[in-house]
């Protein structure tokens, strides 16, 4: 790597706002980029999210309070709604309606799936009945209202929330940015490994993250994606998940 590529990627850590602990980390990660798509991604054109989001999740949450990584698969398809962090959709506003789940939570089918899954988890639902009417009736005072909420809770508990790609460019690229990622994933793991973070593997994607040597030493829990609506009824998402109390208002 020349001296120009290794400041075009401090240049890049900058950009995102990416926390001083984990420059060295994330300088070794990218490294690890096969030197054409790393030329590529520097350049910071036909992909998104835009260059200054591309790490944002190393922007709100220390190494030292790292407990989970949750692997997606890669961001959103949609400029508005990719912000650099997996599962958190910059589209959605408000989580709640008066008739139950917001329209834009509705529409974003995952995350629809989620936010039914923490409501059971947290004994607000029964799996048996998570409608609208359902949700429009709970009292939810306590509740959090918004996706910038969701995501402090997530990170209150310790879960960084990354893609298996970082980027997305097309759907019929999705594949080989998931492969070309793999590098820095890996090298990711590895500096991280004395930290023993879980990981939460969403999807058939994230999960060929277990074939890594250096996952092997790391508790691993393989969810089918929220996608999926039996995500909704998962025991053990509701395991994982239900004690860190996602929905609820901090401060409560």
């Amino acid at each position: 790597m020349t001296s120009r590529e290794y400041e075009k990627m401090k240049e890049l850590l900058e950009l995102n706002g990416v926390d001083g602990d984990w420059e060295p980390i994330l300088l070794s990660a990218l490294e690890a980029l096969d030197q054409e798509y790393r030329e590529w991604l520097l350049g910071g054109k036909g992909y998104i999210p835009a260059r200054d989001r591309i790490l944002a999740a190393f922007s709100t949450l220390k190494p030292q309070d790292l407990r989970y990584i949750l692997f997606g698969q890669d961001p959103y398809p949609r400029v508005e709604s990719a912000v650099g962090y997996a599962f958190i959709d910059g589209r959605v506003g408000k989580i709640f309606s008066p008739t139950g789940l917001s329209r834009e939570v509705n529409r974003a089918t995952s995350l629809r799936n989620f936010i039914k899954m923490a409501l059971v988890a947290d004994g607000r639902l029964d799996v048996a009945d998570t409608s609208q009417a359902a949700i429009a009736a709970l009292d939810k005072k306590d509740l959090i209202t918004s996706m910038e909420e969701l995501r402090r809770n997530f990170e209150d508990s310790g879960v960084l929330l990354l893609n298996t790609a970082l980027v997305f460019e097309s759907k019929e690229c999705s594949r080989r940015h998931i492969r070309a990622w793999q590098g820095f994933v890996e090298a990711l793991l590895r500096e991280i490994e004395p930290l023993e973070p879980g990981l939460i593997l969403f999807g058939s994607h994230a999960a060929t993250l277990k074939r890594l040597e250096v996952v092997s030493h790391l508790e691993c829990l393989e969810l089918e994606h929220p996608y999926n609506h039996s995500f909704v009824g998962n025991s053990r998402a509701h395991t994982l998940f239900g004690p860190m109390n996602l929905l609820l208002r901090r401060g409560q």
